[in-house]
């Protein structure tokens, strides 16, 4: 098989939709399963072993193992995540894979489709070289990282592997630091009544907002006590609020939700147990993604340096922490930027994606 051109590629990838189905996706048929039939097609053509690991229903894993010379390699898995987040709300067609002004637009273009391509296109050019180098090579299209992650837990928990690179625009930087994230759902229940005696009643809505109150009163400064050297101080933002049925109708039910970022040596559960002791009264839901920390003197991050890709931290989460979480040296690392993420007109620069497939490619053939 000829040696994959990133462009062409990524403009494949861009035209399979694999929106992620939490929330309001913006398509009638979300979920991975269409790009995870592409991916296995493609890999198996590299000469890779490969096989499509069901997670939720109908939302597999793309898992590759590449031929090597010799067991007992130690393993190096490339693992940027087949699921975008929603296309509601986007200026552009989200799926045209449109080249224009030197860029590749549409939906998961720079997050990250776009890495997943610079991947795939740099082992389609080695394909002698790939059995004979130190590390035994492994692709993984991981399904569900833009929610629970799902994915990557579960490939964490099958396979044992010694370096993981997940594919993130970090502008071929590598990020070996980075904050974890806490989801939470806060619920008060109170005592629905006619609003023109609202004493004989209890308003759950004022009792989420002195809940809030007293969190950004006491929590807030809180977080201030541990400073990461890289990525600073954990956050704090309520995202959302929603109560009450009608205007003449005390409310008794309120929910409000928080994103919390968490750095490095703090623990989350910790954060959650301090918002439950100053929110008496309220319910309080978590789940969330650990924050990552790998030692950027490890030999891998090393020689990724030398490369180029100089040791950063970054402030969003990513794949890479559920590994290194099961004790496995784990970064980010892969062409774009993380500002055209998420955006409304998605896109990412050509010359950007020829770099990252010429970096990956280089990378692989240090590991002799």
């Amino acid at each position: 098989m000829l040696p994959l051109s990133p462009v062409p590629l990524l403009q494949k990838l861009v035209r399979i939709p694999s929106v992620n189905p939490e929330g309001d996706p913006g398509v009638d048929d979300p979920g991975e399963m269409a790009l995870a039939i592409v991916l296995e097609k493609i890999l198996s053509d590299l000469g890779a072993d490969v096989s499509l690991r069901e997670i939720l229903p109908g939302r597999p894993n793309v898992v590759a193992r590449f031929p090597s010379d010799r067991e007992g390699k130690p393993r190096l898995l490339f693992a940027p995540h087949t699921d975008t987040v929603s296309v509601a709300g986007m200026t552009i067609d989200p799926f045209c894979g449109e080249v224009r002004e030197g860029r590749v637009w549409g939906r998961g273009a720079s997050d990250t489709k776009g890495s997943m391509a610079a991947m795939i296109a740099a082992l389609s050019r080695l394909p002698e070289m790939i059995p004979t180098l130190s590390h035994e090579i492994w692709f993984a299209g991981l399904m569900g990282e833009e929610s629970g992650q799902h994915g990557a837990k579960a490939l964490a928990s099958e396979e044992k592997f010694d370096f993981v690179i997940a594919g993130e625009p970090t502008d071929l930087k590598t990020v070996h630091a980075h904050k974890g994230s806490l989801w939470l759902t806060l619920t008060a229940h109170g005592k629905a009544v006619h609003a023109s005696a609202p004493e004989q009643g209890e308003n759950a809505i004022y009792m989420m907002t002195s809940a809030i109150q007293r969190i950004r009163e006491q929590v807030l400064p809180d977080l201030s006590k541990t400073l990461h050297p890289l990525l600073g101080y954990s956050t704090l933002s309520v995202g959302t609020i929603r109560g009450g049925s009608k205007t003449n109708i005390v409310p008794d039910y309120c929910e409000a939700t928080l994103d919390v970022r968490v750095v490095p040596g703090e623990d989350p559960l910790r954060i959650v147990e301090l918002i439950r002791q100053v929110s008496p009264g309220i319910e309080v839901a978590h789940l969330g993604s650990t924050p990552l920390y790998t030692d950027p003197a490890h030999p891998m991050i090393a020689k990724l340096s030398s490369l180029g890709a100089v040791p950063i931290g970054a402030p969003w989460f990513c794949d890479a922490a559920v590994f290194a979480a099961k004790g496995v040296a784990s970064v980010a690392l892969g062409p774009g930027s993380i500002a055209q993420a998420h955006t409304a007109d998605e896109w990412i620069d050509c010359r950007d994606l020829e770099s990252g497939a010429d970096f990956f490619e280089r990378f692989l053939r240090t590991l002799v």
